[in-house]
């Protein structure tokens, strides 16, 4: 049973060096607390999902040759995400604006070898199950 994330709910990945905070676009009429709650199309890189602080992931090319120009010291470089597709759901039979709402406990994979997860869902109120 997962909890609904609304707008401002607080996600790391596990590239990152720093949390950051969602930003819910796919819809603005449903509420769970006096915030929209977001569905799993909110996964856009930017937009929805901000920089993570410094990314230190070898997959991201900037930390690979800050790290190959640092003679193979891991050198962490500013985040920059790279989602594609939408969260990956788990259970939701909830429905904002027709789609999926997103709970805590969905994932989204970052190009970079990241894994999103949402580690405060942004209210305590709603539950889904």
């Amino acid at each position: 049973m997962g909890q609904l994330v609304t707008t401002g709910a607080t996600m790391m990945c596990s590239m990152g060096m720093s949390p950051s905070t969602l930003n819910v676009t796919s819809q603005q009429t449903v509420m769970s607390d006096g915030k929209p709650v977001a569905t799993v199309q909110d996964g856009a890189a930017m937009s929805n999902i901000p920089p993570f602080g410094m990314c230190t992931s070898l997959a991201n090319p900037q930390v690979a040759s800050a790290t190959a120009a640092a003679m193979g010291v891991l050198t962490p470089q500013p985040c920059v995400p790279q989602t594609s597709g939408t969260w990956i759901p788990s259970q939701s039979k909830v429905l904002a604006g027709g789609k999926p709402c997103l709970t805590n406990d969905c994932k989204m994979v970052c190009a970079y070898a990241g894994n999103i997860s949402i580690a405060m869902p942004g209210q305590l109120i709603s539950s889904v199950s």
